[in-house]
């Protein structure tokens, strides 16, 4: 059988169990949100996940836990770390080191904070960890935005999607459709394929780690760092890495975690097998053949193959050749609901279908009035001469009609335009002035992504594309694909005018040929919109140097420059990168 990896050993989730073997150390706290449940910022850990190292097969065990670790000065909510960093609430208290939700004071945003003394044994390896993780940059993973050693702390930052929701959650209700099974197990494995091609490993991938964002997308926490946390090792990352993704594609397929124990809030599968794995189409009906031996070829790595002796998956760049590899899985089609039969109210045999009228009545006593019948159907030859000279009217009419149109043609005029739904940017009222090519001043500028704001496109440099020097530039995260990774439509910079301005024409400076649109807001938008439909396209470029020009001056608040296809940089990936803007009146 194959050996288990960090997955299988690590302890449950927010249900307080164990895998049977690691038992909570006394001092082990988890803390939960108000509504009672795990707040899904911690990883799925509740008991002290105990340091480990692999041994010569690769596989990930756990070592004894040291005696006394240093712990960090008593903290609590409300303390301040670099004067930005507010803490609000403690999630996870375990083995000399705390995870808290806080607050960004300098960017307004909610953040993540691990804490953890300065002697702590394992303080070095979680700031090199935190550093390695946050020079990759891939969006697919949440962020690391800091990593400090400040007097007696060592304190890592991260994003926190308050949106998200973990895995855990997910399955909480039974196993994943086959479609969004096949979602996940992709784009978690191709994540991973590219960090371990960065020389990244995460080594504690469990379903706590696992989160979906309300765009559908999946984005891994704790690359590299939550195994730093816990002294977490392994001599053959990439097999341990495999092995927890195929183990994950288990547990969503099945509903059943693949090794004997329960662990993560579902049943392992210890009275159904024993020591042996079972494929997760012999465990549930229904379950995807083709996703069932993925799951299989990634968890059985010791010689053993699945049901059609595939060779197994020992690195997640393997594992995403295999996916690669199986017939597409389309999503199910939407479920079309019949309009319920039109039925004519008072219809009448032989009569017409109209609503039946009520008999009108007279004064009490009166003899009753006499109600008119419907006139009776035109017999058979009548109706059908009726049917054909009515045909004959309307062959009429439209030959008149056409004739018409014909004669405005041939004498110079123009057809009438169907009047299709425009935006509020083409149906505004165009300023009566010209162009004046003056420079119109911006009061702020801001990154945008289209899944929010908590998807940060490195904020901090955005000064640099407003300020006048053509030498500093602000850039996007980076991406495997000019077209973004197939992860989002674009990205951009959002400037703030002050207030409702005429402007005619966005002058861009880029390093590298890239394409941009020029999009604005409603000229009576008052503030920043928070999705991309809030703003209308006016113009398009591409290249280094890009002059974006609207048809006709326009008047707006609000400009967002938006980058839909980006070069290919030095370091072999894609990133944009925005040495200049200028708008102009």
């Amino acid at each position: 059988m194959a050996e288990r990896s960090t997955a299988a050993v690590d302890v449950a989730d927010g249900s307080g169990g164990t895998d049977g073997k690691d038992k909570p150390s006394a001092d082990a706290v988890e803390r939960t949100t108000a509504d009672g449940s795990t707040d899904h910022e911690d990883d799925g850990s509740t008991a002290a996940d105990a340091p480990g190292a692999s041994d010569s097969t690769g596989t990930v065990t756990p070592a004894p836990q040291p005696s006394r670790s240093p712990q960090p000065p008593g903290l609590h909510s409300g303390h301040k770390l670099a004067r930005r960093y507010r803490l609000e609430e403690c999630v996870t208290r375990l083995d000399g080191f705390s995870s808290w939700r806080a607050v960004d004071e300098k960017l307004r945003r909610a953040v993540g904070v691990h804490l953890l003394a300065a002697g702590h044994p394992r303080a070095r390896p979680v700031l090199a960890a935190a550093r390695s993780a946050a020079l990759l940059g891939d969006p697919r993973f949440v962020q690391v935005l800091d990593a400090v050693e400040e007097n007696d702390l060592v304190y890592v930052v991260h994003e926190w999607l308050p949106d998200a929701t973990p895995l855990t959650a997910l399955l909480a209700s039974g196993p994943l459709p086959t479609h969004e099974a096949y979602q996940l197990v992709t784009q978690i494995t191709q994540a991973m394929a590219a960090a371990h091609r960065e020389g990244l490993a995460h080594l504690r991938l469990t379903p706590g780690c696992i989160l979906r964002t309300a765009a559908g997308q999946y984005r891994i926490r704790g690359l590299a760092v939550n195994a730093a946390l816990r002294g977490i090792t392994s001599d053959h990352p990439q097999r341990t890495d495999t092995e927890a993704i195929g183990a994950l594609l288990y547990a969503c397929l099945t509903h059943r975690w693949p090794y004997g124990e329960d662990a993560y809030g579902l049943s392992g599968m210890a009275e159904l097998t024993g020591d042996s794995l079972v494929p997760p189409d012999q465990v549930r009906a229904g379950v995807h053949r083709g996703l069932s031996e993925l799951a299989m070829r990634a968890m059985v790595n010791d010689g053993a193959t699945a049901s059609r002796q595939e060779q197994p998956c020992t690195t997640p760049e393997e594992l995403a050749k295999a996916i690669a590899a199986l017939p597409r899985i389309r999503p199910p089609e939407p479920e079309f609901t019949a309009p319920p039969p039109y039925q004519a109210l008072g219809y009448r045999q032989g009569g017409h279908s109209g609503p039946a009228a009520r008999p009108p009545t007279g004064p009490v006593g009166a003899p009753p009035v006499a109600v008119p019948t419907a006139p009776p159907a035109l017999p058979g030859r009548a109706g059908k001469v009726l049917k054909w000279g009515v045909s004959a009217l309307l062959i009429a009419a439209l030959g008149l009609g056409s004739w018409q149109l014909a004669d405005t043609l041939l004498k110079g005029g123009e057809p009438p335009a169907p009047n299709p739904g425009k935006s509020g940017i083409e149906q505004q009222k165009q300023p009566d002035t010209a162009p004046t090519g003056k420079p119109v001043e911006i009061s702020l500028a801001k990154d945008f992504d289209p899944f929010g704001d908590d998807l940060s496109e490195n904020s901090d440099q955005v000064g640099n594309a407003i300020d006048g020097d053509a030498d500093t530039f602000w850039q996007t995260m980076y991406y495997n694909s000019a077209k973004f990774g197939n992860l989002k439509t674009g990205v951009g910079l959002i400037l703030d005018l002050g207030e409702s301005r005429q402007i005619s024409t966005v002058k861009v400076g880029f390093k590298g040929g890239t394409s941009v649109d020029f999009l604005a807001a409603d000229e009576d938008t008052a503030q920043t919109p928070g999705s991309l439909s809030g703003f209308s396209k006016v113009s398009s470029g591409s290249g280094t140097e890009v002059e974006l020009k609207a048809k006709k001056p326009i008047r707006t608040r609000y400009v967002l420059v938006w980058l839909t296809e980006l070069p290919l940089t030095a370091e072999g990936n894609y990133r944009g990168r925005i040495t200049e803007v200028e708008v102009l009146s």
